[in-house]
């Protein structure tokens, strides 16, 4: 498998972040809510939310998990999209702009291929 070194490291960036925000704000209140790309709501910061990302993977294998990723996989990276894009408007230094340009890109490349395989594997009702 041909991987982009360029986005394992965003990808790796973005979790590393998110980690420090969540130590950093441990004892703070997070937003209680968020909207997502989908819909819906994200509850009590990006703790709970990846917390139930990873319970909507357990017990499941082989193309009930593969389909299950593909599906939190894709909703988290369009998270991390609309962070990105928030980062392109309001943020003050040039730096976390041009990387939240190249995070823009790196995910939205990521979700456009996974999108692509969950239609070429579960069929044109994907998602």
């Amino acid at each position: 498998m041909n991987t982009n070194p360029i986005a394992v490291g965003l990808v790796a960036l973005i979790i590393g972040l998110g980690g420090g925000y969540l130590i950093a704000n441990n004892n703070q209140q997070a937003p209680t809510e968020h909207m997502m790309a989908d819909g819906s709501m994200m509850q009590n910061g990006m703790g709970s939310t990846m917390d139930d990302m990873m319970s909507g993977l357990k017990g499941k294998t082989s193309d009930e998990f593969d389909r299950a990723f593909l599906s939190e996989m894709i909703m988290h990276h369009q998270g991390a999209v609309e962070m990105a894009q928030a980062a392109l408007q309001d943020a003050k230094h040039q730096e976390i702009k041009d990387m939240a340009q190249a995070i823009i890109s790196a995910q939205t490349t990521e979700i456009n291929q996974m999108q692509m395989w969950g239609k070429s594997w579960y069929g044109e009702n994907y998602r």
